[in-house]
């Protein structure tokens, strides 16, 4: 009975690719047909993935039979054995995607079984982000379709298997610990060469060819210079609301500098006074947003504001890459970015937080050795939360011998948070691998 119903599975995909095809899209008929080869790695999220698209595609037959039985009528043609024949290949599609999703199937996919639904959701909302993105644009947000239109379908589907597989891998804290500087550093290496290339004449690596400076500042300053373009500002507010200051520990573009030039100081780092991590951020904002404000009151030419953005953007590179190497902490990041402190500020919204069980605290203090943020301050130990320039980076997690740091989310158990904070920041990641160009 496996054997049949998983044959009665490929063939149901199969079935949905060549609707793709009959509609003349070559590449979503290919990303329909490459889905069942993931049935072969014995995955628990395979299986649910492909019993997600089988389900999807049953609705799809129905809309097309019904579609398609209006139009017969609007003719008055005959409409009853097509009909059957729909309703056939609908109920075969809907019938193997449920039974994927039942314990015979469950017991064919042993392998990563305890990270199936958080694989299983990283993979779905990349894919559904994606193709949002892909529908609503004005211009083609990925690359692949630039060169090979409708190619993006291909991507998509390879973005999403990289989701899936890095929440699988980043759900053990220890490997979350070493893998989240690499694929931070990954993005930023990605982001800064397609500018680079785009500068130097590609121009298809660039999103729309109006260039702004890569200056974290620029997110609130730029829109209040110009009068308008508020893209980024929503971008990143919109980020903040689903994972709170993570923006700052995975997202940004140029944090990762901060990150890597901290990693070659001493260990421990130095700790940051609050006076640094609040009033320093704050009166960069305030620089910021008034400098801003003053130059377009003062109608300055905007070739001035640039010169003046690219000079406040290089003193932020300078302090990576001189004061936070020299300290071992993200003195970028907790003490001179503007957009840091705004995230952390807006992060208080959402309801993801890093909570210390003090019954399993030894106060051995490795979870502050391990933190490059400034945020756990033996007082913020005894408090037993992180202070206010926490990221959620869960570096303290994966470094605790106590078991004793967690994620907190109302409602959810502490493992529970910890997947799903990691799958929504995971798909975020490979969404912004994919869009995330000037």
């Amino acid at each position: 009975m496996t054997t049949l119903m998983l044959t009665l599975a490929v063939l149901s995909q199969f079935v949905l690719a060549a609707h793709a095809l009959r509609q003349g899209d070559w590449f979503l008929c290919a990303a329909l047909a490459a889905l069942p080869l993931s049935l072969l790695t014995r995955r628990g999220a395979a299986r649910l993935v492909v019993a997600t698209a089988l389900l999807l595609g049953a609705g799809q037959w129905a809309v097309t039979g019904v579609q398609f039985v209006q139009l017969r009528l609007a003719f008055d043609e005959p409409w009853l054995r097509m009909a059957l024949i729909l309703g056939v290949v609908c109920s075969l599609c809907f019938a193997s995607g449920l039974w994927l999703l039942g314990e015979r199937a469950k017991a064919a996919f042993p392998r990563q079984r305890e990270a199936e639904i958080p694989q299983t959701a990283a993979f779905i909302l990349v894919i559904g982000l994606l193709a949002l993105a892909r529908a609503n644009a004005s211009v083609p947000v990925l690359l692949t379709d630039r060169f090979w239109p409708g190619s993006g379908w291909l991507e998509t589907l390879g973005l999403g298997a990289y989701a899936a597989w890095l929440v699988g891998r980043m759900l053990d804290a220890r490997t979350h610990k070493r893998l989240r500087p690499r694929i931070w550093a990954l993005f930023s290496a990605l982001f800064f060469a397609q500018l680079a290339l785009g500068l130097g004449g590609f121009q298809d690596l660039l999103m729309t060819g109006r260039l702004h400076l890569p200056v974290p500042a620029l997110i609130v300053a730029g829109p209040i210079f110009r009068g308008g373009g508020l893209f980024m500002p929503i971008l990143f507010a919109s980020t903040v609301l689903l994972v709170g200051p993570a923006w700052c520990s995975h997202l940004c573009y140029i944090g990762a500098w901060d990150d890597a030039s901290s990693r070659l100081g001493p260990k421990p780092p130095r700790v940051l006074s609050r006076r640094w991590t609040i009033g320093g951020r704050l009166a960069t904002l305030l620089l910021a947003c008034g400098g801003a404000l003053g130059l377009r009151l003062l109608d300055v030419p905007p070739l001035t504001a640039v010169w003046l953005a690219a000079g406040f953007g290089l003193i932020g590179v300078g302090v990576m890459f001189f004061v936070s190497r020299r300290l071992g902490a993200m003195v970028h990041c907790t003490a001179f970015c503007p957009m840091g402190l705004v995230g952390n500020v807006l992060g208080k919204l959402v309801p993801w937080r890093m909570r210390i069980r003090l019954d399993h605290c030894t106060r051995c203090g490795v979870c502050a050795r391990a933190c490059r943020y400034s945020a756990l301050t033996p007082l913020e130990i005894e408090a037993g939360r992180p202070g206010l320039s926490c990221t959620l980076c869960g570096d303290c997690v994966g470094a605790c011998p106590h078991d004793a740091m967690h994620y907190r989310f109302p409602g959810l158990s502490a493992t529970t948070a910890r997947a799903a904070f990691l799958t929504l920041v995971v798909a975020l990641h490979a969404v912004f691998l994919g869009v995330a160009r000037i």
